[in-house]
């Protein structure tokens, strides 16, 4: 089974541009499972994964493509949720996708996708989500 971890944050164009980047890349559907997980930076209402409009949406686009889904979630920083995420599940690629931010933008905020990238040795693939 190919395992493959994608960090989905609240954007619907993000999650539905990470799940048709995975069902466009060539293998057979039937031989990967994909986790997605969505990091609650805060969540006080104690919203579980699978109310996450960015996630059903993610989910729904690899189902209907025959892809095996598992739901994943967590609290704090996202980049070092995603990192940890494909250690345990000893993941054979990590999916993000990027946002545009200046370089000023991504030195006070930081950068999950540049995190993930310089974090890890897995194959990691970045597709563009911007909001239209």
């Amino acid at each position: 089974m190919y395992e493959i971890v994608a960090g989905i944050d609240k954007s619907e164009a993000r999650g539905t541009a990470i799940a048709e980047a995975i069902t466009e890349i060539p293998m057979d559907a039937s031989q990967v499972r994909v986790t997605l997980l969505h990091d609650f930076e805060e969540n006080p209402e104690g919203a579980s994964v699978d109310q996450v409009a960015s996630i059903r949406r993610a989910r729904e686009v690899l189902e209907e493509a025959g892809v095996e889904v598992a739901l994943e979630e967590s609290s704090g920083e996202p980049a070092d949720a995603i990192l940890r995420l494909a250690d345990e599940q000893d993941a054979d690629m990590i999916v993000v996708a990027g946002r545009k931010r200046t370089p000023t933008g991504k030195v006070l905020f930081g950068s999950v996708t540049q995190s993930v990238i310089l974090g890890t040795d897995r194959s990691v693939l970045v597709c563009s989500g911007e909001e239209e």
